[in-house]
C-alpha cells in the first residue's frame, strides 16, 4: 500500500532522544525507555506512514519530508544526549526549514522545561511561526496525575475545523513549558492543550497547532509525553497519531495540488481511432431506442438514419480495429464485437445482440495492476444513461500486489475486477461508477464471471461531497478524514478495500433469500437492509484487519461511515431509494444513541462511541437476517420493515405503518408490494435542510473521476 506520507526525525542535533533503540540505550543505559521515541516511530510505521532518521545536519535530506519532527536537543551540561552534531542549528538550517514549512511541509517542534537552559534551537525556530516557549515549569497541584504536581492534566480545548484531539480524553504533560502565542498569528494558531485554572502559570498553552503558508507546525512544550515510557498512558498515542496526520495532510494536500497541475493529458484522448470511435457513437446514440434498436414497425427508421447509422457503424469497426493493438490480450473480443457490429448492422438495426463478445470479455481472468481494457456495447450505465446506446470506454484494472494478496488469503472473490476511467463516452459522463456485464443487450440472460467497479469515481465524488458537506454542517475534521478527502490516491486504494469487502459480503453469512435480488420482485427496504448489511460487515471487518496491521482500514471506516451519512441519502430521487434509506437508518441510529449529534447547525460525533455502535448496529441486522431464516417471506418482510420503521420514521399514509391487519396478506405477495409507497421514508429535517444546500454539488459530480 502506498504510504500516507514521509516523517523525517532530525537526529543530527545532539537531541535526549531517538527513534533508535541502540541509541536510547547508549544516551541512558540505565532506563533506555526514558529517552526512545522508538514506540512513536513504530506507532506511525504501523499506521501507514514511511519513517527514517537524518544524521546529518545542513537541512539536507536524502528524501525530501513531509513531515519533519525536531526532538528536543540540548547541550550535555544538562542532557545526556547522542553526542551528534551540535543542538544549534545555523541561520541557514532555520531558513530552510521555515521554507520547507511555508511550500506545504510539516513541523513538529519539542521543548521542554525551563527551556532557556539547553542550548538549543528550538524557541529560535517556533519564533519564526509567531510562537514562544517560555521558561517555565509548570506546576498544578489540583490537576496533575499520580498527585504529581508536575505531571499536569491538560484541558483539551474544543476544535472547530480541524479535530485534532479526535478520540483523545486525557493528556498528560510531564514537566512542561508553556508556548505564548503571539497576538499577530492569533487567527492562525489553534490551541490543542492547556494548562487548568489552578495551574502556575495558569491556562497557559501546552500544545498549539498553527498553518503557516502552505505548511503547518505543530510545537508542543514537553517531548515526555511521546516517549517510550509515557506514550502508552492516557490517550496519548492516539494524540501524537492526530498531530503528525494534521501536519502530513497540508504537505499531502499540496502535493495533490502539484501532481494535479502537472498531470498530462491522456494519449488516447487525441489518438485518431478513438476520436473516430467517439463519433461514430455520437452519431449513432441519437438514432437509437431505449431497447438499442433504431426505427420500429410503427415509425420506421428513415433511409437517410439507416445510411448514417451504417456509415458510422463501419466507422466504428474499423476505429475498433484501429485500437486493437494497444489491447492485444482483447484480440479476439475486439474482433467478435466488431462482427457483432456488422450483425447489427445486417439485422437493419433491431435489438443489437452482443452476447458472443461479451463472453469473451474477461477482465477477471487478466487483474493486472496497471492493464488497460477497451469496452464497446450498446448498454446502459447503472445511475448514468438507461437507454441501451452504445458506448466507448477504455479502463484500467486497478490490482497491486497488496490487494491480490487480501483477495487470495482472505477474501476470495474471482469476479471482482476494481478499475479507472481512462476515457469514454457520453453514457459515463453521469453518476455511474460500475461496468457490469448484465447491462449489455444480449438475446438472453448469461451466467458472467465478472463485475467492474470504478474506484476513480467513487473516490472523487467521496471527497467532494465530504468536504462540501463537512463545511456546511462544520463538522470538526480529524486527521485522518482531511488526509482522505485530500488525497485522490488513499481514497482510491480506501474504496477498492471497501469495495473488496462489501462485494464478498453479499454471499456470506445467514441469507433468509437470495442476496443477489436485483431480478426480484420485493419492498425496497430488503435492498437497503442488504447493502447495509455488508457494508456494516465490511466496518467490522476492517477493525480486525487494521489490528493486523492494514493501515488502510481505519480509512474503510471512514469512507463508509461518511459516504453513507452524506452523499448516498441525498443522491437521486426518492422513488424506492433503497441505498439512500440504508444511509438514513445509519444516521438515525447513531443520532438517536447519541453518538452524533446536530445542534445550532453543528454537526459532531463521540468519536470514542463510533466502533461499538456501528459493530452493535450490524450485529443487529445479522440477527434479523438469522431470524428471517425461519420464517415465511412475507414475515421477513413484516419484521424488516419493523426492524426499519424503528429507526427511520415511515410516511404518515403509509399502509405498511399499520400493520398486517392493514395489509393484504391473504393476497399474491405482489399486492403486498404494491402497497410500498414511493416514498416510503421521506426525509428527515437533517436531510432535507441538506439536500437543498448540496444538491448542486452532487450534481456536479456527474462525470467525475479525480
Amino acid at each position: 500500500m502506498r504510504k500516507l506520507a514521509r516523517v523525517i526525525f532530525d537526529e543530527a542535533h545532539r537531541p535526549a532522544w531517538s527513534t533508535r533503540p541502540e541509541t536510547a540505550a547508549q544516551i541512558n543505559a540505565a532506563n533506555p525507555a526514558d529517552s526512545s521515541y522508538a514506540i512513536a516511530a513504530d506507532t506511525l510505521t504501523s499506521s501507514g506512514f514511511e519513517v527514517s532518521v537524518s544524521l546529518e545536519p545542513g537541512g539536507q535530506f536524502e528524501t525530501k519530508p513531509d513531515v519533519l519532527v525536531l526532538l528536543h536537543g540540548s547541550e550535555d551540561e544538562w542532557e545526556s544526549t547522542t553526542k551528534s552534531g551540535s543542538p544549534k542549528y545555523s541561520e541557514a538550517e532555520i531558513e530552510s526549514i521555515v521554507e520547507f514549512v511555508e511550500n506545504g511541509g510539516g513541523l513538529i517542534i519539542f521543548g521542554e522545561t525551563e527551556q532557556l537552559k539547553y542550548g538549543n534551537s528550538a524557541n529560535a525556530i517556533a519564533n519564526r511561526f509567531g510562537l514562544n516557549l517560555q521558561n517555565v515549569t509548570v506546576q498544578d497541584s489540583v490537576n496533575n496525575l499520580r498527585n504529581v504536581a508536575s505531571w499536569v492534566l491538560a484541558d483539551l480545548a474544543e476544535q472547530t475545523e480541524h479535530d485534532l484531539i479526535c478520540g483523545v480524553t486525557q493528556a498528560c504533560f510531564y514537566r512542561a513549558g508553556a508556548i505564548d502565542v503571539a497576538a499577530s498569528v492569533a487567527d492562525e494558531a489553534r490551541v490543542i492543550a492547556k494548562t487548568s485554572a489552578s495551574a502556575s502559570p495558569a491556562n497557559a498553552a501546552l500544545l498549539v497547532a498553527k498553518t503557516h503558508g502552505r505548511g503547518r507546525v505543530i510545537v508542543a512544550a514537553d517531548s515526555d509525553l511521546f516517549g517510550d515510557d509515557s506514550i502508552l498512558e492516557l490517550d496519548h498515542l492516539t494524540l501524537w497519531r492526530n498531530i503528525v496526520g494534521w501536519a502530513a495532510a497540508g504537505a499531502t494536500k499540496a502535493s495533490a495540488a502539484t501532481a494535479a497541475a502537472n498531470r498530462s493529458a491522456n494519449q488516447l484522448e487525441a489518438d485518431s481511432n478513438w476520436l473516430a470511435l467517439v463519433e461514430a457513437v455520437e452519431i449513432i446514440r441519437p438514432l437509437q431506442n431505449k431497447d438499442g434498436s433504431i426505427g420500429s414497425e410503427a415509425e420506421p427508421a428513415t433511409e437517410a438514419d439507416r445510411s448514417a447509422a451504417a456509415a458510422a457503424a463501419a466507422s466504428m469497426g474499423n476505429a475498433i480495429l484501429g485500437l486493437a493493438p494497444k489491447f492485444a490480450h482483447q484480440a479476439e473480443h475486439l474482433a467478435q464485437t466488431v462482427v457483432d457490429i456488422k450483425k447489427w448492422v445486417a439485422s437493419d438495426f433491431g435489438v443489437p445482440d452482443f452476447l458472443d463478445s461479451l463472453m469473451l470479455f474477461k477482465p477477471d481472468e487478466h487483474r493486472v495492476d496497471g492493464l488497460e481494457n477497451l469496452v464497446v456495447f450498446p448498454m446502459y450505465t447503472q445511475n448514468g444513461n438507461l437507454d441501451r446506446n452504445f458506448e466507448a470506454v477504455v479502463t484500467r484494472t486497478v490490482w497491486p500486489d497488496w490487494l491480490a494478496e487480501l483477495e487470495a488469503t482472505k477474501y476470495n472473490n474471482p469476479a471482482f475486477v476494481p478499475i479507472e476511467f481512462v476515457v469514454f463516452t457520453k453514457g459515463y459522463d453521469t453518476n455511474s461508477a460500475v461496468l457490469f456485464p448484465e447491462t449489455v443487450a444480449t438475446r438472453e440472460l448469461a451466467k458472467f464471471s465478472w463485475g467492474g467497479i470504478f474506484c476513480d469515481r467513487e473516490a472523487a465524488r467521496y471527497r467532494v461531497v465530504t468536504s462540501e458537506a463537512a463545511s456546511l454542517l462544520r463538522l470538526s475534521l480529524p486527521p485522518d478524514l482531511e488526509l482522505l478527502i485530500g488525497d485522490q490516491r488513499l481514497a482510491q486504494e480506501t474504496f477498492v478495500l471497501w469495495d473488496l469487502i462489501h462485494d464478498r459480503a453479499h454471499s456470506h453469512g445467514d441469507l433468509p433469500f437470495d442476496p443477489f435480488m436485483i431480478k426480484q420482485r420485493m419492498p425496497f427496504w430488503m435492498y437497503a437492509l442488504e447493502e447495509l448489511r455488508c457494508d456494516l460487515t465490511t466496518y467490522r471487518e476492517s477493525l480486525n484487519l487494521e489490528k493486523e496491521g492494514v493501515h488502510l482500514a481505519r480509512f474503510v471506516r471512514l469512507a463508509v461511515l461518511f459516504d453513507r451519512l452524506f452523499r448516498f441519502p441525498i443522491t437521486g430521487d426518492r422513488v424506492r431509494n433503497y441505498d439512500g434509506l440504508g444511509g438514513q437508518l445509519i444516521f438515525a441510529w447513531l443520532h438517536q444513541n447519541e453518538v452524533i449529534h446536530w445542534t445550532d447547525n453543528t454537526l459532531s460525533v463521540e468519536w470514542q462511541l463510533v466502533d461499538a455502535s456501528m459493530v452493535e448496529l450490524c450485529e443487529q441486522v445479522e440477527e434479523l437476517y438469522s431470524n428471517g431464516i425461519d420464517r415465511s417471506r412475507m414475515s421477513h418482510w413484516l419484521a424488516s420493515y419493523k426492524f426499519v420503521s424503528s429507526w427511520v420514521e415511515p410516511h404518515p399514509a403509509s399502509t405498511w405503518a399499520k400493520g398486517a391487519d392493514a395489509l393484504p396478506v391473504t393476497g399474491e405477495l405482489r399486492e403486498l408490494v404494491d402497497k410500498v409507497l414511493p416514498d416510503e421514508f421521506p426525509l428527515n429535517v437533517f436531510y432535507e435542510a441538506l439536500r437543498k444546500k448540496l444538491s448542486t454539488v452532487i450534481a456536479g459530480t456527474a462525470g467525475i473521476t479525480a
